[in-house]
C-alpha cells in the first residue's frame, strides 16, 4: 500500500496589508501573499518579511503559516507549530493555518490535539473538505473504519477534485470489504489524474484481496515499471504475492526492497510473514523484531499495520524460556566506526571499542564481538548474526562509537562507507536505532544499547539538505525503548560527547570502563555513577542520559559479590 497522506501544501489566503518600507521589502510582501508563487520563493519572501519584523497583523499570520508549512515538509514539527501557534493568535479564523498546525500534531503523534485543530477547522468552515480528509486518516489509522469513511465523504463532498480524499476513501473501503465502492473511488481518482501512483499502488492491493490476482499485478507491475525504485509498490507487490501463496516470488520483493533499504519496517513483516510461512522460526522472529520496535511517536498506515503484525507474530512465537541458570549468559557486541570512507576520520571509536571490549570480557560476558569500520551491509549482517545469539542469551549488550545523527525523529547510526549526498538519503545508507535495539530484543533479561556516538557535523558541507537533519553537534533525539529495553546516551538530547583533551579514549568510554568493574553496583545505579564521572571529567560539558530501563522486579549488576 501507498501512503495515507494528510495534505501539508495547503493554500494560504491572503489578507489585509500592511506599508513595508523600500521595494525590496514591498516585493517580498507580494510574493509571500501569492498562492501561485513557486513554494521556495514563497517561503524565502515570507522568511525576509518575518527576520526584518515589518509584517503584522493578518499578512504576518500568512507569512508564519508558510513558514509552518516549510517545515511541516521538511519533518521539522516542533518548529512547525513554534511558527503555526501565533499564526492562529493573530488571525484565529485562519482555518488552512489551524489545518497546518493539526497536520504538525499528527506527525508528532499527538492525534488529540490534531482532532482538536481539524474539528475547529471544520466549525469555523464547515465546507472546507481537507481537514475532513486529515481527519479521517486517523479513524483510519486507529482502525474507526465507519467514522473514516464519514469523513472521506464530507473530504470528497466538498473538495471534489481533492484525489487523496477517493483514495483514502478507496482504502477505507478496502477494509470494509466494500470492494465495488474501492474500485468506483479509484475509476473517480483517475478522471482527476490517471498517472497519480496512489491509484494504481492502493488498488493493487484492493484487486490482491479481492483474489483477482492478474489485475494486482497489472497494476503493481506497471507501477514498478515506471518507478522502479518505488519501495511502496515493490513492498505491494510482496504483499499480493504472500496472498496468493507465491512465498518464494514475495521473498523475492521484500528482499529487494531490504536490499535498498535494510530499515524497511514492512518488508521485513512481510519477510517475517513468508519465514513463518516457511517454518524457519528463528529468521521470522528476526524479521518481526526488525519490524516490531517502535522509537517514534508517529506511524503511516502501512507501516502502522505492518508493525502491529510484526506485534502479534513475535508474541505468538516467543520462545519458551528456560529456567534461569545460576550463570546467566551474557554477550555483547561492541563496534567502534572510525575509519569513513566520506568524511573525517575518528580517531577514537576503536581505541573506545578495544577499551570496553575488554572490560567486558573481564567482568565475566561470555562472549564479546568487537567489530570495528563496519559498511552498511557489514553492519546489518553483523547485527543479524548478534540478534540469533541473543535469543540464547540472558543479557544482550550493544556498544555502538562512532558517527551518529538525527532526521525527522528516527536515530541513526553511521556505517563507514555512508555518502548522505542528501538528507533523504539517510533511510538507505544507514543503521536505523530501532534495528540495533532489534538485535538486543531476543535476549531473556537484560537488553542494552550503549551510544558513544554525538561527536561532529560530518556530512554539513556537502549534503543537500531536503529535510530538517540534525547532525551529531546537536546530539539525538529523545526516544522511549519500550519496557524492558535500557538506552544510554553519551550525551543527552541537544548536546555534544567530547573525545577528550588528547586523551587516547573518550570521556565516556573511561568512565564506563572504570564503573563497570565495581563490584555489586546494580545497573541503574551504575550509569547514574558514570554520568556523574562524565559531567565531572568535562567541566559540565557533557551529560549523558539514560532512556528506558531492564524488568523492574530483578536487580542487574556487571560484577556481583559481597
Amino acid at each position: 500500500m501507498l501512503r495515507v497522506v494528510p495534505l501539508t501544501l495547503i493554500v494560504l489566503a491572503a489578507s489585509a496589508s500592511i506599508a513595508a518600507a523600500g521595494p525590496q521589502l514591498g516585493d517580498y510582501l507580494a510574493t509571500c501573499r501569492d498562492r501561485q508563487a513557486d513554494a521556495q520563493a514563497r517561503a524565502q519572501a515570507c522568511d525576509n518579511l518575518l527576520n526584518a519584523d515589518r509584517v503584522s497583523g493578518k499578512d504576518k499570520a500568512v507569512a508564519l503559516g508558510v513558514r509552518g508549512n516549510a517545515l511541516i515538509n521538511k519533518r521539522d514539527y516542533d518548529r512547525a507549530i513554534e511558527a503555526l501557534s501565533p499564526a492562529i493568535e493573530l488571525d484565529p479564523d485562519n482555518v488552512t493555518i489551524l489545518n497546518l498546525r493539526g497536520v504538525a500534531y499528527e506527525r508528532k503523534g499527538q492525534d488529540d490535539l490534531a482532532l482538536a485543530d481539524y474539528n475547529l477547522a471544520i466549525q469555523k468552515r464547515p465546507t472546507y473538505g481537507v481537514p475532513y480528509n486529515n481527519r479521517g486518516t486517523i479513524h483510519l489509522r486507529r482502525g474507526e473504519l465507519q467514522s473514516a469513511l464519514d469523513d472521506f465523504n464530507f473530504s470528497i463532498k466538498f473538495a471534489p477534485k481533492f484525489l487523496l480524499g477517493y483514495t483514502n476513501r478507496a482504502r477505507a473501503r478496502t477494509l470494509m470489504k466494500d470492494f465495488n465502492g474501492a474500485l468506483a473511488d479509484f475509476a473517480d481518482a483517475e478522471k482527476i489524474d490517471p498517472n497519480a501512483p496512489q491509484i494504481a499502488g492502493n488498488r493493487c492491493v484492493t484487486y490482491g484481496t479481492m483474489g483477482k490476482f492478474d489485475e494486482a499485478f497489472a497494476d503493481c507491475n506497471g507501477l514498478i515499471q515506471r518507478q522502479p525504485k518505488n519501495q511502496f509498490a515493490m513492498s505491494n507487490r510482496g504483499d499480493v504475492y504472500l496472498m496468493k501463496g507465491d512465498l518464494d516470488s514475495a521473498l523475492k520483493d521484500y528482499n529487494t526492497v531490504l536490499a535498498a533499504n535494510p530499515n524497511n519496517v514492512r518488508a521485513h513483516a512481510g519477510r517475517g510473514q513468508v519465514f513463518e510461512l516457511k517454518h524457519d522460526l528463528g529468521q521470522a522472529r528476526a524479521d518481526y523484531r526488525s519490524a516490531a520496535y517502535a522509537l517514534t511517536p508517529f506511524d503511516e498506515l502501512d507501516i502502522g499495520r505492518a508493525r502491529a503484525k510484526a506485534q502479534e507474530r513475535l508474541a505468538a512465537l516467543a520462545p519458551q524460556a528456560p529456567a534461569t541458570a545460576p550463570n546467566a549468559r551474557r554477550i555483547a557486541l561492541v563496534i567502534g566506526n572510525g575509519a569513513y570512507k566520506n568524511v573525517h576520520a575518528l580517531d577514537n571509536p576503536p581505541r573506545d571499542s578495544k577499551l570496553v571490549g575488554n572490560v567486558l570480557r573481564d567482568v565475566g560476558f561470555q562472549t564479546v564481538t568487537v567489530a570495528n569500520d563496519l559498511t552498511r551491509d557489514k553492519f546489518f549482517e553483523t547485527l543479524r548474526a548478534f540478534a540469533a545469539e541473543a535469543e540464547k542469551a540472558d543479557w544482550a549488550v550493544v556498544y555502538y562509537a562512532g558517527h551518529g545523527f538525527e532526521i525527522g525523529g528516527v536515530n541513526y547510526l553511521v556505517p563507514i562507507d555512508t555518502r548522505l549526498a542528501a538528507d533523504k538519503d539517510a533511510e538507505s545508507e544507514a543503521v536505523a536505532l530501532e534495528q540495533v535495539i532489534a538485535a538486543v530484543g531476543g535476549a531473556r533479561r537484560l537488553r542494552l544499547v550503549i551510544l558513544d556516538a554525538c561527536r561532529d557535523n560530518p556530512f554539513a558541507p556537502t549534503m543537500q539538505r531536503t529535510l530538517s537533519l540534525k547532525l551529531v553537534d546537536k546530539g539525538f533525539s529523545n526516544i522511549e525503548p519500550g519496557v524492558g529495553f535500557m538506552v544510554v546516551y553519551a550525551a543527552k538530547h541537544g548536546e555534544t560527547a567530547m573525545d577528550g583533551d588528547g586523551a587516547p579514549d573518550s570521556p565516556f568510554a573511561i568512565a564506563l570502563a572504570r564503573d563497570i568493574k565495581e563490584p555489586r553496583v546494580e545497573i541503574r545505579k551504575l550509569f547514574d555513577i558514570v554520568r556523574d564521572d562524565v559531567w565531572s571529567a568535562t567541566k559540565h560539558g557533557q551529560q549523558p542520559f539514560t532512556y528506558g530501563s531492564p524488568p523492574g522486579r530483578e536487580d542487574f549488576y556487571f560484577v556481583g559479590g559481597k
